[in-house]
């Protein structure tokens, strides 16, 4: 059986919950494996603050690609059907024919990091036309007086009743602008991307 997708129990830990919440959308829970979800939230929230703080700064570019090739040694020596991909600066773009759109198109999911105030990561887990759709977990509720107006912004569209796989859409648009508003990437120098991919995903379709 499958999980619902899961939401952050801090301000920080938006990169394993999303990295965890790529595992729950690829595979069932009797297949994940406890040491990579050990391993995953030992590694993530690997920063300082400016004052030093740790782990208030989230998770740094270096974990996740650290994360995914440590996934992908786990595939070879463990025999996990996972395979993880790294992706940063300008290679981390989003349209149809590009990688990040193809890996959604055939079952892939990915991690991204773009910006919700500040940089803050979610999993992509598809994309049709012009927008991606997504797992924002950042727990919002529209109705709430807290709730951001900036989630009402041109481009962005909220997603219910799917627990399991997606509550956000973007446009591509959007999501490849050079500025630092809600949902969008930003300047290249600050884009990363892990690609998780379940290997024997074509084997499980015949």
């Amino acid at each position: 059986m499958k999980n619902y997708l899961n939401y952050q129990s801090s301000e920080y830990d938006c990169g394993p919950v999303s990295l965890i919440n790529a595992l729950r959308y690829l595979y069932e829970r009797e297949e994940i494996l406890p040491d990579v979800v050990k391993f995953i939230m030992l590694y993530c929230m690997d920063t300082y603050s400016e004052t030093g703080e740790p782990c208030r700064h989230g998770t740094s570019a270096a974990a996740m690609n650290y994360i995914g090739c440590w996934l992908n040694q786990i595939s070879n020596v463990r025999h996990f059907p996972i395979h993880c991909e790294f992706m940063s600066g300008e290679d981390v773009s989003v349209f149809p024919g590009g990688r990040i759109y193809r890996a959604l198109e055939e079952g892939s999911v990915v991690v991204l990091r773009l910006f919700l105030g500040v940089a803050h990561y979610v999993l992509l887990t598809g994309a049709s036309g012009d927008e991606v759709i997504f797992f924002d977990p950042y727990y919002e509720e529209p109705d709430s007086p807290e709730f951001d107006q900036e989630y009402l912004a041109e481009g962005i569209r909220f997603i219910d009743g799917q627990p399991k796989s997606a509550n956000r859409a973007v446009s591509l648009e959007r999501l490849n602008r050079l500025t630092r508003e809600y949902y969008e990437m930003g300047e290249y120098s600050c884009r990363d991307a892990l690609i998780l991919t379940r290997t024997d995903l074509k084997d499980l379709k015949k």
